[in-house]
């Protein structure tokens, strides 16, 4: 009996330092550095501002890819220092075309690179990257817009030599014609930002989202083609090489939420497949003893959450429902679990009927994103996630 409930209890500890205790760690951390060393300041952009690559990679984004060229021409940013470049793999529809006969300004600097051949985000990028002349090249998605003054935010942290990435802040566009599916995704990220910039300020973000990143060019390096989740791999090789990652939240990447959280749960499955690879692909980066807080921060904010946590949810039901048996104490404890499902339950119905109860819509999130663990791991396993994907519909 004391061993299950030891091994309850660790369980418990696991799922709860995954989504809530590393956050709080985190920030204790960071209130003792600013004892000693003050809070970080805001790097200052000095002139002259360095030249820039801004590359857009899109698929079948007609509806959007106009708006995203305006999105662009917007950037408060010298025009004669930055360089656009559309990169364009396999589209079915009209995005080249709309590309190439846009309205362009005079004395912008853009161009297009198109392939016939689908072979996925990464396989465009890396088709393209000999071409930038830049030391510095920013990737974004066609469906997310940026704000004007996203690149000075960005290029500023280029000022410390020892920076080697910089990654975006993405934001969940949350209109109240939305229905509540928003709700557990615009606050995961949320949170998700806030960890970041914790993470950040300790040491070096643990990864970057696609939607918004960029690099010193000379560290770009090919990562294996069928590499899921590219950006995540490719920041965190240059942390590796002794780089920091740093976070941006004045560079905002803002996209709508997805059409539904089974659209959700497509993205969070090639996610979590994807997690699983990159797992197996920085075994080296698991030794604390050699990268040190990179590796604290990797496994606390990633590892647990791809691995032992969402494994350990079932266990902790079963081990309490055996246990519940012994003691009043456990037998509330279950009843929470119990309640915590039962909302998940009925987010999951009120989201079918379209309903804006969002309160429901956080445990039904959440249990959304373990499960597509197991799904992503089942993928990962059998190799059967392409990088080449349908991409989520958006609301």
């Amino acid at each position: 009996m004391e061993i299950l409930q030891i091994l309850f209890w660790t369980l418990v500890f696991i799922v709860f330092y995954s989504y809530l205790g590393y956050g709080i760690l985190l920030f204790l951390f960071i209130q003792i550095k600013r004892i000693f060393k003050g809070k970080a300041q805001r790097p200052e952009l000095k002139e002259p501002f360095p030249k820039v690559t801004f590359m857009v990679a899109a698929f079948n984004e007609e509806d959007w890819i106009e708006d995203k060229i305006e999105n662009c021409l917007a950037f408060d940013y010298p025009k004669d220092k930055i360089h656009f470049m559309y990169v364009t793999d396999g589209c079915s529809d009209s995005t080249p075309d709309r590309i190439k006969d846009y309205n362009w300004p005079e004395g912008v600097s853009w161009e297009l690179e198109h392939r016939d051949e689908r072979r996925g985000k990464i396989a465009a990028v890396e088709r393209v990257m000999p071409l930038v002349k830049t030391p510095i090249v920013i990737y974004t998605d066609a469906n997310t817009f940026v704000n004007e003054g996203a690149i000075k935010a960005i290029v500023a942290h280029y000022e410390d030599p020892k920076v080697g990435a910089v990654a975006g802040e993405k934001r969940v566009s949350m209109e109240a014609a939305d229905s509540a599916k928003a709700a557990g995704e615009g606050i995961y990220w949320k949170y998700e930002s806030q960890l970041k910039k914790w993470d950040s300020e300790l040491y070096s973000v643990v990864g970057a989202a696609g939607e918004l990143f960029s690099l010193r060019t000379e560290l770009f390096q090919a990562v294996p083609q069928d590499t899921i989740i590219e950006d995540f791999y490719m920041t965190l090789k240059i942390a590796m090489k002794g780089y920091t990652v740093k976070y941006e939240p004045e560079a905002r990447a803002v996209e709508s939420s997805s059409a539904s959280v089974g659209e959700e749960l497509k993205r969070k499955i090639r996610i979590a497949a994807g997690g699983l690879q990159a797992i197996s692909r920085l075994k080296p980066l698991l030794n604390v003893f050699k990268y040190g807080t990179l590796s604290f921060q990797y496994i606390s904010h990633r590892v647990l959450r791809w691995t032992l946590a969402p494994l350990a949810l079932p266990i902790i039901l079963v081990l309490n429902i055996y246990l519940a048996t012994t003691s009043t104490f456990y037998q509330y404890i279950l009843y929470a679990q119990i309640a915590f499902y039962i909302a998940a339950i009925i987010g999951y119905v009120l989201e079918k009927k379209a309903l804006k109860i969002k309160a429901f819509f956080i445990p039904y999130y959440f249990c959304v994103m373990n499960y597509a663990v197991y799904r992503g791991f089942g993928r990962f396993m059998k190799g059967s996630q392409s990088v080449v994907w349908d991409k989520a519909k958006r609301a």
